[in-house]
């Protein structure tokens, strides 16, 4: 891998860098949809997410003790608070999962992490967007959040935990806002970024794998556990993809930015949750995915 690391430490902060940070961003909101999508599908989502960090973390665990170089002992602190901040998070979403519809919450989730993300840029990196860049953003917002209150108004399933299902999917958004922060500058801070990513996939493996096991074993009808590693299995390599082509975009290029790009995965989630998981898609929501879409267009041509 240290010919892939070489190329991106030469590219960073390079017109070229930019580009790459482009495709890697977008890149990332669309397995990002789908990487929720197989969280909140048929199983039951704590399983799902159980099953899927038990096998990116065995995954990653060869790669991280015997292929990457080894992370400086001063890291080990950080690397702990970014294991808190993802366990933290997953377990926000995992309740908001439970609560909501997934294109329900999924939009506020994601709308929420960008505001706060382009905050902590600027707070943590000294980053700063231009005035188009911020128009593209309320643009962004609008979309997301106009999404939300529509959803609100009109969703008629499980409406008696909708209310606390979005307020759980605004604390998820604060989450991924902080984990893409914390993210930001770990993979900043090590100098070869396939070590972050190495060593941040088998310790956030280890958590989840057995919640999911105490939950299964005390279910009065569990599920085949062969389907169950199946999507595990697919979600792990799903998430090398979402969660290592965002991180590698941070490094190379503007975190905000790249948090911003992202969420065109709101536009990604509807169309899963229509065409696979069943879920109704109205004119009035393609409009407001369509708004979510034109913000990011404004942000990167701002830029």
């Amino acid at each position: 891998m240290s010919g892939a690391a070489d190329w991106i430490t030469a590219i960073e902060g390079t017109p070229a860098g930019h580009d790459a940070a482009l495709v890697l961003a977008l890149m990332a909101a669309l397995l990002h949809a789908l990487f929720g999508a197989l969280q909140k599908g048929r199983h039951d989502p704590w399983l799902s997410r159980g099953a899927i960090d038990a096998a990116y973390g065995l995954i990653a665990a060869p790669v991280a003790l015997f292929v990457v170089p080894w992370p400086d002992p001063s890291l080990i602190p950080f690397f702990a608070l970014v294991w808190l901040v993802h366990t933290t998070y997953k377990l926000a979403q995992g309740y908001t999962y439970s609560l909501g519809s997934y294109t329900v919450v999924y939009p506020v989730v994601r709308g929420t992490g960008p505001l706060f993300a382009v905050i902590g840029a600027g707070l943590v990196f000294g980053e700063r967007f231009t005035p188009v860049q911020w128009l593209g953003v309320a643009t962004l917002l609008a979309g997301i959040y106009g999404l939300a209150i529509y959803n609100l108004r009109h969703w008629q399933i499980g409406r008696d935990r909708l209310r606390p299902a979005l307020a759980m999917a605004v604390l998820t958004g604060g989450f991924v806002a902080l984990y893409t922060t914390v993210d930001a500058w770990g993979i900043r801070a090590t100098p070869d970024p396939f070590t972050f990513l190495a060593w941040f996939f088998m310790i956030d493996g280890l958590v989840f794998p057995v919640l999911a096991a105490i939950r299964w074993r005390r279910m009065a009808a569990p599920p085949a556990l062969a389907p169950l590693a199946l999507r595990g299995i697919i979600g792990a390599f799903v998430a090398f993809f979402s969660f290592g082509a965002i991180m590698l975009a941070t490094r190379l290029d503007q975190v905000g930015q790249a948090a911003v790009l992202r969420e065109t995965s709101t536009v990604f989630a509807a169309l899963i949750g229509w065409l696979v998981l069943g879920e109704r898609v109205g004119p009035r929501r393609i409009a407001l995915m369509a708004l979510i879409a034109l913000g990011a267009v404004i942000v990167e041509a701002g830029g």
